[in-house]
């Protein structure tokens, strides 16, 4: 296994489907665009010709240095290096093919900024587990996606359309915001989790709180789950 791979980098290769995702991000001519990982640049000159400006980052500094003299004469392009996820930039729409790896780092980001919709390729079990509302597969970042994010299955994208190819498919959603929440509340949400086999009276005890009720996390709505979570805050 190479090193990217290990990572989790599987970079898109076919030209078509990226030319799809730029067009369901639907990018206005006054919209500012953040790209999350600029890998081998195949979305970016396609975002640079829709937006008023797009700011792309790349956490490889090799990647980096090649997009750096690839793009060099894209006026309104600004290339970064590093972790997006620690760095703070006003955005209209994001749009990124991220490593598998970061999937759920990204949505807990997104969820505590403001912007207007998100075209984001995620592991199509991954994109599953966002939806789920039940069960073993709903986990903290389901509870956190549901609150916040409308979230719209857009197309599914086969492993054969990448380079070095995964073993997974892939699945590109688009996300537009309904809640913005801060990040101890974020941190609240996945405490909670940690208790998930516990009744809902069980959970509260840990946090010193009482809520008088039998059922498990997995029994209440999302909303029901943040309010929890913002009394453990509190």
């Amino acid at each position: 296994m190479s090193k990217r791979q290990a990572l989790g980098q599987h970079f898109l290769k076919s030209t078509e489907i990226a030319k799809s995702i730029v067009d369901c991000a639907n990018i206005k001519k006054n919209d500012i665009v953040l790209e999350i990982g600029t890998g081998t640049g195949i979305l970016t000159p396609l975002l640079c010709k829709k937006a008023k400006a797009v700011i792309s980052i790349e956490k490889d500094p090799d990647l980096y240095d090649k997009a750096k003299a690839r793009f060099a004469g894209i006026k309104n392009l600004e290339l970064e290096q590093g972790d997006a996820f620690r760095m703070d930039f006003d955005f209209d729409v994001l749009v990124t093919n991220l490593p598998y790896s970061e999937s759920r780092n990204a949505v807990e980001w997104l969820v505590q900024r403001k912007f207007s919709r998100a075209v984001v390729m995620f592991q199509k079990e991954f994109a599953q587990k966002l939806h789920a509302k039940k069960g073993r597969d709903r986990k903290a970042v389901s509870v956190l996606a549901g609150y916040c994010l409308h979230m719209e299955r857009l197309m599914d994208v086969g492993k054969g359309s990448f380079q070095p190819t995964p073993k997974v498919d892939s699945t590109v959603m688009l996300l537009e915001q309904e809640n913005i929440v801060p990040g101890n509340l974020v941190a609240a949400v996945n405490r909670l989790f940690s208790y998930r086999r516990k009744t809902v009276r069980g959970v509260a005890r840990q946090f010193g709180i009482d809520i008088d009720s039998d059922k498990r996390l997995e029994d209440l709505s999302d909303s029901e789950i943040i309010e929890i979570a913002k009394k453990i805050i509190r």
